[in-house]
C-alpha cells in the first residue's frame, strides 16, 4: 500500500469517494465517448443517491464530462460550466439495488451523435471502475493504458489484435473478454504497460468485425 492509498488523492473536496471518485467516472466516461458531449443523463444509486448534493457528486460528475479532473476547482461551477455549453444535465435518483452503493449511471449522447450507456463505481481513495457499458460487464479503472473494442465475436480476434501489439512490443498487463453470447457482439479490454500508438489502433479498427475501437490513456 502506497502513501496515496492512505491519504487520499489531491483533489476538491469534500469526499474523496463521492466528489474525487465522480470526477474520475465522469473524466473516464468523457474518454470512453471520444466525444464532447451534448445531452446527459445521470442516475444515481444507493449512497450516491442519498448524498449527491450535500458532496457535490453531481458537480464533480458534469465537471469531469467536460475535461476537469478530480482536483480542479472547476469542480465548484460546473453546472455554470455546463450551461455556458449549452450542455442539458438531466438528474434522478434510483432505489434500484446495485452490487456497490456508489453507483451512477451515465446515459450520454456525444456531439457526433453517438449514444453510451456507462455505468461506474467509485471504490473509495478516488479509485473507481467503469463495471458497464452499453450493458457490456467491464472493468475500466483509467490507471494504466486501455484498449477498449466492441466487435462480432469470431474464432481468432484476440490473436490477431495480441499480434498487432505484439509486433509493436506492446506488453499486455490484463485482458478481459465479454460477449452476449457465441458469434454475437463482444467487448475486449486491454490494459497494456504503455501507449498503444495511432497506427495500430487504426489498424485494428479496420478490421471488418470491429464497430468500436477506442485507446484510453490514464487519468
Amino acid at each position: 500500500m502506497g502513501v496515496f492509498d492512505i491519504i487520499g488523492p489531491v483533489m476538491i473536496g469534500p469526499s474523496s469517494s463521492h466528489t474525487a471518485g465522480a470526477a474520475r467516472i465522469g473524466l473516464l466516461a468523457r474518454h470512453i465517448l471520444k466525444s464532447e458531449p451534448t445531452a446527459v443523463k445521470i442516475i444515481f444509486y444507493g449512497s450516491f443517491a442519498k448524498t449527491y448534493r450535500g458532496h457535490g457528486t453531481d458537480r464533480a460528475i458534469v465537471a469531469g464530462l467536460l475535461g476537469y479532473g478530480a482536483d480542479n476547482p472547476a469542480i465548484r461551477n460546473a453546472f455554470s460550466l455546463a450551461a455556458e455549453k449549452k450542455l442539458p444535465v438531466n438528474i434522478e435518483t434510483s432505489e434500484k439495488e446495485m452490487l456497490h452503493p456508489n453507483t451512477v449511471k451515465l446515459e450520454l449522447t456525444g456531439i457526433d451523435g453517438k449514444k453510451m450507456e456507462i455505468v461506474g463505481v467509485s471504490l473509495g481513495g478516488g479509485k473507481v471502475s467503469i463495471c458497464e457499458i452499453n450493458g457490456f460487464a467491464a472493468d475500466v479503472r483509467g490507471e494504466e493504458y486501455t484498449l477498449l473494442m466492441v466487435y462480432n465475436d469470431q474464432r481468432g480476434v484476440v490473436a490477431v489484435v495480441s499480434s498487432l501489439l505484439s509486433e509493436k512490443d506492446i506488453n499486455i498487463s490484463r485482458m478481459r473478454v465479454f460477449r452476449k453470447g457465441k458469434h454475437q457482439e463482444a467487448v475486449m479490454i486491454i490494459d497494456t504497460d504503455s501507449e498503444v500508438p495511432d497506427d495500430v489502433v487504426q489498424k485494428i479498427n479496420s478490421l471488418e468485425i470491429m464497430s468500436v475501437v477506442i485507446a484510453i490513456d490514464p487519468l
